[in-house]
């Protein structure tokens, strides 16, 4: 059964966003700075890092944004899944991400680079106060949008990089063990790859109009048509409009001799539907069982020949 979800202010959640993207982008700033200064790749590599992190900021603050806009006749859905489609490029960039770290970990282990430790751990701990600021910023917006969660992995990923580089560093300084520095990119990789993969496969769920991930179809349909007077349903479309947000739609066939109940039934099906699925929007079509629709298909459209 799905749950109640309880949302922040709008407006205060624009301003936390709005201020991670801030500092972020003052940190890729500084570790670009302080990457030339010390000639380390490594610095530069992790600048651009961030930089992704602050444009996944920026993608999910403008998709909030485009999201709360209203329904017009071009876009009579609203724009609720314009987080969708960012938390998806957002993911994305983040597998894009993981493999090029595992690339570039894997040829480092072949030609080892010098890095300059202290000055790397000074900049990956200011990395690292930056992530924790920014983390704190998003994490309860996180829990509640897929669009704000796969910024927040950004973060969370570029945090792990900066502890991973302070220790890194710390063991270059006392054993001047070059290898460790890709070794710890290769962990990093690791949990990039694995976050992404899992929180993707929701996104991927909503856009292509599968069911809620919560909900059991089968139950929902068994439920509708236990109801007093329906002989049957059919065409039963089950999805999710926006990620906190199920509709569905279907064809109730009524008993013989019930029609004159039938706004009465419908009420009861909006009415079960919205209590016990958290189904606030459903499109029902009501047919007298003397001139039910030809062969049709359970779930989904068409007839049972075509599945």
């Amino acid at each position: 059964m799905a749950g109640h979800h309880h949302h922040i202010d709008p407006g205060a959640g624009d301003k936390r966003v709005f201020g991670a993207i801030a500092v972020n982008f003052a940190l890729t700033l500084v570790q670009i700075i302080g990457g030339l200064l010390s000639g380390s790749l490594a610095l530069i590599a992790d600048a651009i890092h961030n930089l992704s992190d602050a444009l996944a900021l920026v993608i999910a603050f403008v998709a909030r944004k485009i999201a709360r806009q209203p329904a017009n006749a071009q876009m009579t859905y609203g724009y609720g899944r314009a987080e969708v489609v960012a938390a998806l490029i957002n993911y994305t960039t983040l597998i894009l991400l993981g493999v090029y770290l595992s690339y570039e970990a894997v040829l480092r282990f072949f030609n080892p680079q010098g890095v300059d430790g202290w000055l790397v751990i000074v900049i990956a701990a200011f990395a690292l106060v930056v992530d924790l600021v920014t983390a704190l910023l998003t994490f309860r917006l996180s829990k509640q949008s897929m669009n704000i969660r796969a910024a927040f992995l950004h973060n969370v990923a570029d945090a792990l990089g900066s502890v991973a580089v302070i220790v890194a560093g710390t063991f270059i300084l006392l054993y001047d063990w070059q290898l460790i520095d890709p070794l710890v990119t290769l962990m990093i990789a690791g949990y990039i790859l694995w976050q992404s993969v899992t929180e993707i496969g929701p996104v991927i769920r909503i856009l292509m109009l599968g069911s809620p991930p919560d909900l059991d179809t089968k139950v929902v349909l068994a439920d509708v048509k236990s109801l007093p007077g329906i002989d049957s349903v059919h065409h039963l479309h089950l999805w999710q409009m926006q990620e906190h947000q199920n509709a569905l739609d279907a064809h109730i066939v009524l008993e013989p001799e019930q029609w004159q109940r039938a706004d009465a039934i419908k009420a009861e099906v909006k009415s079960l539907l919205a209590e016990r699925f958290s189904i606030r929007h459903s499109t029902l079509e009501l047919e007298c069982s003397r001139h039910v629709c030809e062969n049709p298909a359970i779930i989904g459209h068409g007839t049972k020949d075509e599945h």
